[in-house]
């Protein structure tokens, strides 16, 4: 019989990686998917890290084929990887926009689509990562708010479609957190420890999202810094 376990896209730094430490904390195998694992500085005998282009159908079945190859089968998912470009709608390139679209919604669904049945078998779990922009105008950020607001929208209307399989539907919007995702960004969070989240307060909503009572279902959980504080980047 398969071995239960766990699944996280970008999890090779920030937010993901956090949240693979807190689901092996937790009890959980788990399977992580990034591009690039090269500057993981982490490695734990229950956690497995597969190279893999999320936006690449082929290179999905891969990874799942060798999740199932080694007797595991998928209970919880968690739609973590993302990509942010931000701009004045009409000075983005398409190619930006292409990037968001595929990483940030499309990945997600089909990824979903290839581990529901699995998901349902077990009455699992599936997270989304999606943002607080999915809840607000964005401004400068119209594409990328879109592609949230889109992973919120597909969390809602699946918990709908699976709730009476027993498997879960949880979509965390988080606020500006210190990440990498600002690494190549025009502006980051302020210097002030309240105006930013940090990658642990965030997995720590998975793990009180995960921790609820049978029949109890946290479907959404909002977290924002004390503060409110952007800087813009000196060039």
């Amino acid at each position: 019989m398969a071995t239960k376990a766990a699944l996280v896209t970008g999890a090779s730094s920030g937010i993901g990686l956090e949240i693979v430490k807190t689901l092996l904390a937790m009890g959980h195998p788990v399977y992580g998917l990034a591009r690039d694992f090269s500057k993981t500085d982490f490695a734990h005998e229950r956690f497995w890290p597969i190279p893999c282009d999320i936006t690449r159908i082929d290179e999905l079945r891969r990874a799942l084929a060798t999740i199932r190859d080694q007797g595991h089968k998928i209970h919880i998912l968690v739609n973590n990887a993302g990509v942010g470009f931000f701009g004045p709608h009409e000075q983005l390139r398409p190619e930006q926009i292409e990037q968001m679209v595929l990483t940030n919604l499309a990945a997600p669904l089909v990824l979903t689509q290839m581990t529901l049945r699995q998901i349902k078998e077990t009455q699992g779990v599936i997270i989304n990562l999606s943002s607080i922009t999915a809840k607000k105008s964005s401004t400068h950020g119209c594409a990328y708010a879109a592609t949230k607001a889109g992973l919120t929208h597909f969390g809602v209307s699946l918990f709908d479609e699976i709730r009476k399989t027993g498997a879960r539907v949880i979509t965390i919007h988080p606020d500006l957190t210190t990440t990498p995702f600002y690494d190549h960004l025009d502006f980051r969070p302020g210097d002030h420890p309240g105006s930013r989240l940090t990658p642990e307060s965030v997995a720590e909503a998975v793990r009180f999202a995960l921790s609820q009572p049978a029949g109890a279902v946290v479907t959404d959980i909002t977290l924002r810094p004390q503060r409110n504080q952007i800087v813009r980047k000196t060039r």
